[in-house]
């Protein structure tokens, strides 16, 4: 791994020195495979296009999360920015010198990339997705078309995934391999959900027995890996040693933190797909209405944005991840059940002061 880890680190420096002009380019990018952009931008909106795309976004990013934190915790991938710190690679502590910058300093493991795999899953989805539309086209032109979009649309998600990856490099918190390794993760999950036809229709109790499975089986990992004397938050420590400045170390960042944030988009899912609310808005007779769906859309986009006024307090860790949980649930609960029902019951007045 040391020789992995060396080359990778050559590859850092490459990039840091020779595409210093790029770096707003690049930290865009880092901030466009942010997990947590599927919850506040992609599936408000794919949600109200296509209620099955939407549905199956939410559980291929909180699966695929899921056996992220798995897999961190299995492979104990580290970090660039605390790995030439500490490794004995560079003889008389010549190590090389990695710049840091204000979201380098993750606290978790570094293999795969939460990043990289986020990204990949949830572009696969929008992509498959959107061909999906284009695959029922019979004449010939139609079949060329089809051919175009295909090719564009490929071509779309792996730039996206390859910018992703390099973004992820250059600000130093993953090594090459690693962003490999999550986009093609990201990948297997997501087909694995093109075959998994039951989500569309799981019950609320579904949702809670899964939520409960996912957290019952990773805390169990976890606890039972203590008793044999791993730790598993050993990443949290190099973190906040390594780090060039401790305002960057976030809570938002550690293994549970994603876990919870994940357990509770789910939860809420499940409760707004399952709710009354859902039920009157979305599957009555506006749900078909182009300007129905736009203004849910708006107003999901618009409603979401201010959730991230809200600050959780960080000074309790349990705190936190009950606030966080919470917050999580509210996203997509807002998105299927709220906005579309507090739409539908204005377009309804509306239509009835017309007649």
């Amino acid at each position: 791994m040391d020789l992995l880890h060396s080359n990778g680190v050559l590859i850092i420096q490459h990039l840091q020195r020779d595409y210093r002009a790029y770096q707003d380019l690049l930290n865009f990018m880092s901030h466009i495979g942010d997990p947590r952009n599927i919850f506040s931008i992609y599936f408000p909106l794919w949600f109200q296009l296509n209620q099955v795309v939407g549905t199956k976004m939410i559980w291929v990013a909180v699966i695929g999360d899921w056996f992220n934190l798995i897999f961190k915790w299995i492979l104990f991938g580290h970090r660039p920015y605390w790995w030439v710190q500490e490794t004995m690679v560079y003889p008389n502590q010549s190590g090389p010198c990695l710049e840091q910058f204000p979201i380098t300093c993750e606290t978790g493991p570094g293999s795969p990339s939460g990043h990289a795999m986020g990204s990949s899953c949830v572009w696969y989805v929008m992509v498959t997705a959107a061909l999906s539309y284009t695959v029922r086209w019979k004449d010939k032109s139609a079949v060329s078309l089809h051919r175009l979009t295909w090719s564009f649309l490929w071509s779309i998600f792996w730039i996206i995934q390859i910018s992703v990856c390099i973004s992820r490099v250059f600000i130093a918190t993953h090594f090459p391999h690693q962003v490999v390794i999550g986009v093609f993760a990201g990948i297997l999950v997501a087909e694995a959900f093109e075959h998994t036809p039951a989500i569309q229709t799981a019950s609320l109790g579904m949702y809670i027995k899964t939520n409960l499975f996912l957290f019952i089986f990773a805390l169990g990992f976890y606890l039972v890996l203590k008793l044999l004397d791993i730790d598993l938050l050993w990443s949290v420590p190099k973190a906040k040693k390594w780090c060039a400045n401790p305002d960057w170390i976030n809570i938002d960042t550690t293994p549970f933190a994603g876990l919870v944030r994940n357990l509770g988009a789910l939860f809420g899912l499940g409760l707004g797909i399952n709710s009354e609310m859902f039920i009157t808005s979305c599957r009555g007779k506006n749900s078909c209405k182009i300007s129905f769906r736009v203004v849910c859309i708006a107003a999901s986009l618009a409603t979401l944005q201010l959730y991230n006024f809200v600050k959780i307090p960080t000074h309790t860790e349990y705190l936190f991840y009950i606030l966080s949980f919470c917050k999580s649930a509210a996203m997509p609960l807002t998105v299927v059940a709220l906005v579309p029902y507090c739409v539908h019951s204005l377009m309804r007045k509306t239509e009835k002061k017309l007649n």
